[in-house]
This record gives C-alpha cells, structure tokens and sequence, in this order.
C-alpha cells in the first residue's frame, strides 16, 4: 500500500502540452510537439490525487486554450498552483489571474534583453515577459516572479536580473543546464564552472544578506546548484516518484522530468490513480529511482526535499546567518571539489564525465506514436506555428 492511498498529500507536475513557441538554446521540446486532440484532458485531470503544491508546465501550458478549465479542476485538488510559462500571451496569462487571482506564475527569463532574447528565441521575448510580469505586479498578484536557466551565456546576468526582480518584490527561481527526454537534449554543459559558480557564490550573498527566511533557504539551493555544475553527488535524498510525480500530455505519470528517457508507472487515461499509484510498473520505476545516478538539482526535486529533511538545510543557514554577523560571506570554496579543481587535483574532463552531458546519446523525445507520426511531414516549429496561427485567427 503506498503511502498516498491513506491520504498523504503528493506534490505533482502537470505537462499539460509539449506544444512550445519559444526556441531555447538549451531545451528541444519546440521540435517535438504533441498532438492537441492526445493531449491530457480535463476528465484525466479530474482523477489526480490530494497535492499540497502543483506545477503546471509544458513546452508553453498557455498554448492551450482550455488552460481556465484545468487551473478549476487543479484547485479542487491542490492547495497550491504555479505556472511556468514564457509570458508570450500575455493576455491570456492576465485573463486567467483575474479568475484565478491566488495562482503563482512563474516567466522564464534568461538574462537582460539581449542575452535572453538570443537564448529563448523569441521576438521581444524580454519585452513580452517583463510586461507581463509588471501587468500581474499591477493588479496585485501576490506569486509572480521570473524564472531563470543558468549557463555560461547568461551567467552574469543572474545579479542583474535578481535585482530587478527584488526591486519588484517578486520571486525568483534559479536552475541550470540539464539533459533528458523531457528537454529533447543530451548536450547541455556548462563549459567555465567557476566563471558560472562564481555568479551562483555573488547571488547567495545577496540572498543571505535579505532579511527574507525564504530567501535564506534559496541561498542553499543556489549553493546547492554550484555542487550539481561540478558534477557532485546530490545534497539531499531524490524522492520522486515516493511523494512526488509528473503527468506528461499524454496522462503517462512519471517520477519526474530529469531521466534520460521516459519511465512509466501507469496511464491516468484508463487507469485510477490507486490502481496507478500502487502497480507492480511504479514499484520497478521506484527501484530504479533508489539507484538513479544523475544527480539532478531541479526545483521540482529538491523543493519536497527540503521540507522533507529540513533539518540539512536549516542548519546550513544558521551556519551561514551566523558567519554574516562576523562578515564572513558565503564562498564557492566551501565546496571541496571547487577547491580540487582549482588547485589542479580534478580535470575539467573528469567532471564533464560526471555531468549529465552525453555527447553519443541517442535522445529519446517522449511523444506517442501519433505526435511522431506528424513530424514525418513537417517540422514541430511548422506545427505550432500554424497551430497559434489558427488560435489567433479564431
């Protein structure tokens, strides 16, 4: 019996499309779409368990136009909902908080102007995303923030941009590089670790000089980001797929969005989530999870983590409040294998061999049989970009 069948609350993501307008450097996903008419529907929705916090993602979730209709269902289920967009259809984003004034949204944004208009692709997409952003701040939208892909093109705008968002009084989430069937993408690295490290040490001083508790926890995950870029061992346990799971469009569950391809533990489209939760298929998904060496430093993982084993993280910040009183900042070097690489006992190859980086693999996009099938005739830029056409056009 899994815990969640006696009423333990889950904490889940919703792929609601892999349909995607923006064409990031680092992420695939635009190339390789879903079909609308497969894509998780809202009587799907409807059998998700209890979960205390929900994420709903995609490729771009606002390129649905029943998103309202899914938002209502989640809200019947979850004490909590953000969703991760781009900020393009701004409209449709201010349309959706007005209903739904207690939703966190989250814009990806990947630097200042230039930088993350070259990163994401997407015309004005700075533009685009601070207005949307400044429109929410405006109408008093309480959980709006910018969220942001570290790697070495954009690293030094990472001080910059949490500044603009701090003036703003907004959130701001941090990530960097990763590879798996979810980004289409086995190629990311990052090239000049303490160029990007020594960005993530100026940003955790910043955090750990505010006098947000909040921004204290963020602190250690940043730091927590520096350990993952050199290759490390997680600090804190993985549970997915034990408290915590992804849906993707096509009502496949999975324990999360960092594995090299798909794992399954049931379909929600013919299953319950009972009979899902508990099958002989998730059991082997959680076997495999217990001995997953990728070492993933994702929000979505790390974030149940460090409420489940609060106490790790708490006393790094005491240790770090502590070390401000006696103006002593946090650095990088804290970390040994900063230190090693530094002073020449590790090689950059060696912890390119620990990245998640797999320069031969074979990536395996994740679509169905149907979502293949369309690509056979005409590109996923084609697809969506007609698709949005057709939108705008009704």
């Amino acid at each position: 019996m899994s815990e969640n069948a006696h009423g333990k609350k889950l904490n889940g993501t919703v792929i609601v499309t892999y349909r995607c307008n923006a064409r990031c450097s680092m992420c695939n996903r635009y190339k390789a779409p879903s079909k609308p008419e497969e894509e998780i529907s809202v009587e799907t929705i409807k059998k998700l368990p209890k979960m205390y916090f929900t994420n709903i993602t995609g490729g771009e979730p606002f390129i649905r136009t029943d998103l309202k209709d899914i938002v209502r269902e989640l809200y019947k289920k979850s004490d909590r909902i953000v969703i991760s967009t781009n900020g393009f259809f701004t409209d449709r984003i201010v349309e959706l908080c007005r209903e739904f004034p207690q939703v966190g949204i989250r814009i990806s944004i990947e630097g200042l102007e230039q930088t993350n208009n070259e990163i994401r692709g997407l015309e004005n997409g700075y533009q685009r995303g601070y207005q949307t952003l400044k429109t929410l701040v405006d109408m008093g939208m309480k959980d709006v923030g910018f969220g942001m892909t570290v790697q070495d093109k954009n690293a030094p705008d990472l001080v910059p941009l949490y500044q603009i968002s701090d003036e703003m009084n907004m959130e701001f989430a941090t990530a960097s590089l990763h590879n798996s069937f979810y980004f289409v993408e086995a190629k990311n690295i990052i090239h000049d670790r303490p160029m990007v490290a020594q960005n993530f040490e100026n940003l955790v001083n910043k955090l750990l000089e505010s006098n947000s508790p909040k921004k204290w926890f963020r602190a250690y995950f940043n730091h927590g980001l520096i350990n993952y870029i050199y290759g490390q061992p997680r600090l804190l346990p993985c549970d997915m797929s034990f408290d915590t799971f992804f849906i993707d469009p096509y009502g496949d569950v999975m324990p999360c969005n960092g594995t090299k391809d798909k794992e399954v533990m049931g379909n929600l489209n013919t299953q319950t989530w009972e009979e899902l939760w508990n099958s002989p298929e998730a059991e082997q998904v959680r076997k495999k999870v217990r001995c997953c060496d990728r070492q993933c430093w994702m929000i979505g993982s790390v974030s149940p983590a460090m409420h489940k084993y609060i106490w790790k993280p708490a006393w790094w910040v005491i240790r770090h409040k502590i070390k401000f009183w006696t103006k002593k900042k946090y650095s990088m070097y804290e970390n040994r294998i900063v230190r090693d690489y530094r002073d020449g006992k590790v090689t950059k190859e060696e912890l390119d061999r620990c990245s998640t980086c797999d320069l031969n693999a074979e990536i395996n996009n994740g679509l169905s049989e149907a979502s293949k099938e369309q690509l056979r005739i005409r590109t996923g830029e084609e697809i969506v970009d007609e698709d949005i056409a057709g939108q705008m056009r009704e």
